[in-house]
């Protein structure tokens, strides 16, 4: 099913040109259906590479999902054009009286910092509260995953001694949990992170359930136990390349970089990179929209956050 982004977004014809069904504007308004309005805070400093991905995630989805770009106001982004920003992106104060099903907070290359240090904090957390009474279910991804597990529960970060940084298998712990449903049972899953949050903080916490892990990345996946927050701490959006081009850019900085993990053939960069990831990864997306959004959420938008995820509560 669609996706309904904007025309002139540059996403839509990268879409198209990989025969994803994504729906015109027009079209859109001439159907009688409600949408599904997916709000996707981009903390990306490559905003349009983020959206891009993470929209191809999207797009197998059992309704028309509508989707809205959200940047933080109280940071300067540097690494997109003010005109895209300006064209395709709103601020919070812009959409807080309104109410989404769902909510995607994606990374941000700060996990280094204290989160209190990060310029964006206190807005982030702003949104992140705002989320409890305005959002359905919020999907948190990599530093997203470790602020808003930090912010709702308090659980902390640690520093790694080295970068968890390629591909690596997982396995599923909690095998009834709807969003891991049709996984395999060894899947695999990009990292890149200097930070983690550790198993046994999760499982100490009455709240929160593990759903994945991994032997040599930790923590893939936990949730709360009413379905109103989804913690995913790897990066399942990323392309084929986006982990080599991270390799590349942080060799010609001159840094120390060790090679993805289980990245590229033989562990030579000179080959092309093996995509081992991309099945899960939409399984991941499609399990969350349709699960613990499209089953669950009211249809009338204006009360969603009111009980989000009661009826998926301990799935």
């Amino acid at each position: 099913m669609p996706i309904r982004i904007p025309d002139a977004l540059p996403a839509t014809a990268a879409l198209e040109s990989e025969n994803i069904f994504v729906m015109t504007e027009h079209r859109a308004m001439h159907q009688d259906i409600r949408p599904l309005r997916v709000l996707l805070l981009n903390l990306m400093p490559t905003k349009i590479t983020t959206e891009t991905q993470i929209l191809r995630r999207l797009s197998n989805t059992p309704i028309q999902v509508e989707v809205e770009l959200l940047q933080t106001a109280s940071h300067d982004a540097k690494n997109t054009a003010a005109e895209h920003l300006e064209a395709f992106y709103t601020t919070f104060d812009e959409v807080r009286d309104e109410h989404f099903d769902g909510l995607i907070i994606t990374g941000a290359p700060v996990e280094k910092l204290d989160f209190e240090e990060v310029d964006y904090w206190p807005e982030l957390c702003e949104i992140m509260e705002w989320s409890k009474t305005h959002v359905h279910s919020t999907l948190h991804i990599c530093w997203g995953a470790q602020a808003g597990i930090y912010h709702h529960y308090e659980v902390p970060k640690h520093a790694l001694p080295e970068k968890m940084f390629g591909v690596f298998p997982h396995e599923v712990v909690k095998r009834t949990s709807p969003l891991v449903r049709g996984f395999d049972d060894e899947f695999f899953a990009p990292h890149s992170r200097f930070t983690e949050v550790r198993a046994a903080d999760i499982e100490a916490h009455p709240e929160l359930e593990l759903i994945a892990v991994s032997d040599e990345a930790g923590v893939y996946v936990a949730k709360s136990i009413d379905s109103q927050n989804f913690f995913v701490f790897g990066h399942p959006e990323y392309d084929r390349e986006t982990l080599k081009a991270e390799y590349d850019r942080d060799v010609a900085r001159g840094m120390a970089m060790a090679l993805p993990a289980h990245y590229y053939p033989d562990d030579d960069p000179a080959r092309e990179p093996a995509a081992t990831w991309f099945s899960h990864a939409q399984l991941l997306y499609t399990n969350w929209l349709n699960y613990y959004v499209y089953q669950t959420t009211p249809y009338d938008i204006s009360r969603a956050g009111e009980r989000a995820g009661e009826e998926g509560a301990s799935r």
